[in-house]
C-alpha cells in the first residue's frame, strides 16, 4: 500500500485595500515565515495574482518546499466562497468578477479556498480568539468597509449565493449618504472609515468650538481617536454619532439572529470606549427586549494582521486537497 503524504502546512494570505500579506503556517498554527506588499501597487490584478504566486512560491521553497504544503486560504473584502470570486469590490483596485480562486490555483498548482475576509476573521477568531468555544455569534470588520459573518452552530452562514453578512450595505438612513456599492444610506458610509471622516467634517461645520481637529493635516478614524483620548469634545462627538448609528444597525442583526456575542474587529475598532460605549448604549436601546444585557458586545484580542492570515489559513485546510505536483 503506497504511504499517504500527509502534508503539514498551508499558505494564508490576506488581501486588504492597503496591502497583502501572505504567510506559511503550520497544522498547529504556527506562524512559520511571513511577509507582505503594497496591493494598490498593483492596479493590474494579472499583476498582481503572478506578483503573489512568485512570492508564495519563493517563501514555500525557502521553508520546506512544495511537498510539505497542502493549500492556500485567502481573505480578500467582497470575495465569495461559493463562487471563488472577488465580486464587484468597491474599495479594491480592481473592478469587476475577478476569478482570484482559480487565477491562483492555475498558477500555483495548489488547491485555493477563497473568502470574504469578515467570514475569515470569524474562522480566526473561532479558531483562536474571543469566539473560541462560541456556537453562535457575530464578527463585525470596520475598516475601509465594514463586513460581518454570523456563525450559527458552529457553522459560518454563507448564503444561497454566497453573499451573506454584507452588513455594511443595510440601509440605516433613508437618502443618505451615497456609498461606494452605489446604494445611498449604508452603514458603510456612516461607520466605515471615510464614513467617520465625513462625521467629523459635518461636526466641524455645526460649531464654532474649539477643536484638535481643525488643526489636524488630515483626519483618520485613528488621528480623531487620539484627539478623544485628549477629550476633545467634538472627536468625542464623531464617535457618538458613529456609535449610535452602528449600535442601531447592531440591534437589528441581533433581533434576527439571536447571537451569544457580537466581536468588533479591525482598525476602526481600536478607538475603544470611545466607540464601544456608545455601541452599547444604542445597541441596548434598540435591540428585541428580550436580548436586552444578554448579548456580549466585545472587541477582538487577536492582532488584526494575525487573525487574519491565521483565519485564512484555517479556510485553507477546508477545501480538498488538489496538487499538479503528486
Amino acid at each position: 500500500m503506497e504511504e499517504y503524504n500527509y502534508k503539514t502546512k498551508v499558505v494564508g494570505v490576506d488581501i486588504s485595500n492597503e496591502s497583502t500579506t501572505y504567510a506559511l503556517v503550520d497544522v498547529r498554527g504556527n506562524i512559520l515565515a511571513e511577509e507582505s506588499f503594497p496591493t494598490e501597487d498593483y492596479p493590474d490584478v494579472n499583476n498582481f495574482v503572478t506578483n503573489l504566486s512568485d512570492k508564495i512560491v519563493m517563501l514555500v521553497e525557502a521553508n520546506g518546499g512544495y511537498e510539505t504544503v497542502r493549500s492556500i486560504g485567502v481573505s480578500s473584502p467582497s470575495a465569495n466562497f461559493v463562487s471563488g470570486c472577488i465580486e464587484n469590490a468597491p474599495n479594491l483596485p480592481w473592478k469587476g468578477v475577478i476569478p482570484m480562486a482559480a487565477m491562483l490555483r492555475d498558477r500555483i498548482g495548489l488547491a485555493v479556498g477563497l473568502a470574504n475576509d469578515a467570514h475569515v476573521s470569524a474562522l480566526g477568531e473561532y479558531t483562536f480568539g474571543s469566539a473560541h468555544g462560541m456556537k453562535n455569534f457575530i464578527i463585525i470588520s470596520l475598516g475601509v468597509g465594514l463586513g460581518s459573518c454570523f456563525f450559527s452552530e458552529g457553522h459560518d452562514h454563507q448564503g444561497h449565493l454566497g453573499f451573506a453578512g454584507e452588513f455594511g450595505h443595510t440601509c440605516v438612513v433613508d437618502n443618505g449618504r451615497k456609498c461606494g456599492c452605489g446604494h445611498e444610506g449604508c452603514l458603510e458610509a456612516y461607520a466605515g472609515a471615510a464614513g467617520i471622516v465625513r462625521t467629523a467634517q459635518e461636526v466641524l461645520a455645526e460649531s464654532d468650538k474649539p477643536s484638535l481637529m481643525r488643526q489636524a493635516e488630515r483626519l483618520s478614524p485613528k488621528i480623531i481617536a487620539g484627539f478623544c483620548n485628549e477629550n476633545d469634545e467634538l472627536a468625542i462627538e464623531v464617535y457618538r454619532r458613529t456609535g449610535y448609528v452602528l449600535g442601531l444597525g447592531l440591534a437589528n442583526y441581533a433581533s434576527l439572529v439571536d447571537p451569544e456575542a457580537i466581536i468588533l474587529t479591525g482598525g476602526i475598532s481600536h478607538a475603544g470606549k470611545w466607540l464601544v460605549d456608545p455601541v452599547y448604549e444604542s445597541f441596548e436601546n434598540h435591540v428585541f427586549g428580550n436580548l436586552k444585557g444578554k448579548v456580549k458586545i466585545l472587541t477582538s484580542k487577536l492582532d488584526n494582521r494575525e487573525r487574519d492570515v491565521l483565519g485564512a489559513s484555517a479556510l485553507a485546510w477546508s477545501v480538498p486537497e488538489y496538487s499538479l505536483f503528486k
